[in-house]
């Protein structure tokens, strides 16, 4: 009892005091960010790459603007390549020790992301204690630190390389969690770093369902496959049933929108939600308030944001701003200066902000999956939005979807083409897209217009997946596991077409 006691004191401490200084960036965001933008020159300013682009001389945004380039991967890759390979002080001070693979979700080619320890301790692992003390803050009746935190993370295997180390995130941020974490957390680091995911999904099983789990943290495509695994494996008819303790589900990658109403069923009673947004990059903002649809951004992590108005995305010289000048529901494609050496680096999410005071975000797409092939700017927001609508009057649930353009041919008008993988299909699929249509005109006023009389584009077209469709083809192209998501939108058809293709063989 006094060991818990303890426990309990100190953790209550460090969620006062971490309160206190998110309260302080969030009353003071601008001078927030100055200071991490000068902090990173300073400290970064003899590596070879602070001495390329003038970091000693740089005295205000705009001169930083001006003199350091914006960057995709693939500009950068030369310069991680040397500090893959061992090389020291290259675009941050020091031996980069660790790279997290990444493949995203259109490249295949692997990238490797520079973690720092400077990003792992102030970036990663500080984010995750922020999740946890922001939901105990909000709930102080909260009983996390009773039960365990079951964590979906990728298959992650380190492999070594050059004399550094590169593998997953996960498997990164798992190596280095301090013990308390580990002893709170399910399953075990040994199975949680298992490769092959289908051998590793009934570890898990095996594992998990011997423990009582309070909280999960992971994508939720994933974690329903999980699931859904277990309730097969126990006869349980719900989550609930096994774990009564359950109470929050942290959850982030892909929009929780189609999702919501089957995890309501899973589970079988009402937990609390609370989304984050992270990637190989930097971890970037977490849901402050329950219930809410946005995210506060996090200005203390070691990151400095600016970001480019989708107007000017694809220019050669596009304008790009700090926070000072972002303005509500206006798209940005998001560009990060980070703690583990990426500068100005285009990173392929885009935002809008919802709030201003605090600055607080919802993603509403990535830079490559969009659809815009007749003007009419279609963000991933703006389908899941609809398709959520089209559930609801339809009585239906989805599982996964992608969507394309069918490009004008012989006179013929264009159209976005769907396929969708349901859990329910509705009963009258035509009623369906009417409603997907109809929300698509209401939120969207390009799509909207290009409608008009079908002159630009006609009724979408939607087609019914076969059972475990994505499943499968995520298998095929070797993108099992908890950190891999499904396309959802594409301006060309390269994944719309081996679907079609593989739905009807």
């Amino acid at each position: 009892m006094a060991t818990k006691a303890l426990f309990n004191s100190v953790v209550n401490w460090y969620i006062r005091q971490r309160i206190d200084q998110i309260n302080n960036f969030k009353e003071h965001p601008l001078e927030t960010q100055k200071g991490v933008l000068f902090s990173q020159l300073f400290f970064a300013k003899d590596t070879e790459y602070g001495k390329k682009y003038g970091f000693k001389d740089i005295s205000s945004y705009n001169d930083f603007k001006n003199q350091v380039p914006i960057v995709t991967y693939e500009d950068f890759e030369p310069y991680i390549e040397k500090a893959r390979q061992g090389q020291k002080d290259i675009f941050w001070p020091g031996h980069i020790k660790r790279f997290a693979k990444s493949s995203g979700t259109t490249n295949a080619k692997s990238k490797f992301i520079p973690i720092s320890d400077e990003s792992l301790e102030n970036c990663h692992l500080k984010a995750g204690k922020d999740m946890v003390a922001i939901y105990a803050n909000n709930h102080p009746e909260n009983e996390l630190f009773t039960h365990k935190n079951l964590r979906l993370g990728g298959s992650a295997e380190m492999y070594q390389d050059f004399n550094t180390k590169f593998g997953d995130l996960s498997a990164i941020i798992i190596e280095n969690l301090p013990f308390w974490v580990e002893i709170t957390t399910t399953p075990s680091k040994k199975i949680s770093l298992m490769s092959e995911w289908e051998t590793k999904l009934k570890a898990i099983v095996n594992e998990v369902t011997k423990e009582q789990v309070g909280s999960f943290t992971g994508v939720p495509s994933w974690m329903m496959v999980l699931l859904q695994q277990i309730l097969k494996e126990t006869g349980k008819e719900s989550i609930s049933q096994l774990w009564p303790h359950l109470e929050v589900f942290f959850h982030g990658g892909i929009s929780f929108k189609p999702y919501r109403e089957e995890y309501k069923k899973l589970i079988g009673k009402d937990i609390r939600y609370y989304e984050i947004f992270n990637a190989s990059e930097g971890f970037f903002a977490i849901q402050d308030v329950y219930k809410s649809e946005e995210m506060l951004l996090m200005l203390d992590y070691g990151i400095f944001y600016e970001f480019i108005p989708m107007d000017e995305f694809g220019k050669e010289n596009p304008k790009t701003i700090h926070l000072e000048d972002v303005e509500i529901n206006k798209n940005y494609a998001l560009l990060i200066t980070t703690n583990g050496g990426l500068w100005r680096y285009l990173i392929g999410d885009t935002i809008k902000f919802t709030c201003l005071n605090p600055f607080r975000i919802k993603i509403s797409g990535r830079t490559k999956h969009y659809i815009n092939a007749f003007g009419e700017e279609l963000m991933i927001d703006n389908v899941e939005s609809a398709l959520t609508k089209s559930c609801e009057a339809t009585n239906s649930r989805i599982l996964d979807f992608t969507g394309a353009p069918v490009f004008m041919k012989d006179g013929k008008s264009g159209a976005h083409e769907y396929i969708i993988e349901f859990i329910e299909k509705p009963k009258d699929l035509q009623k369906f897209t009417a409603v997907f249509d109809a929300e698509l005109k209401s939120s969207n006023s390009d799509y909207e217009a290009k409608r008009y009389n079908n002159m630009t584009l006609s009724e979408p077209i939607i087609h019914v997946a076969k059972p475990k469709l994505f499943y499968e083809w995520m298998a095929e192209r070797g993108k099992l596991g908890g950190q891999n998501k499904v396309p959802r939108l594409s301006n060309d058809r390269e994944y719309l077409e081996p679907l079609l293709k593989k739905n009807i063989s």
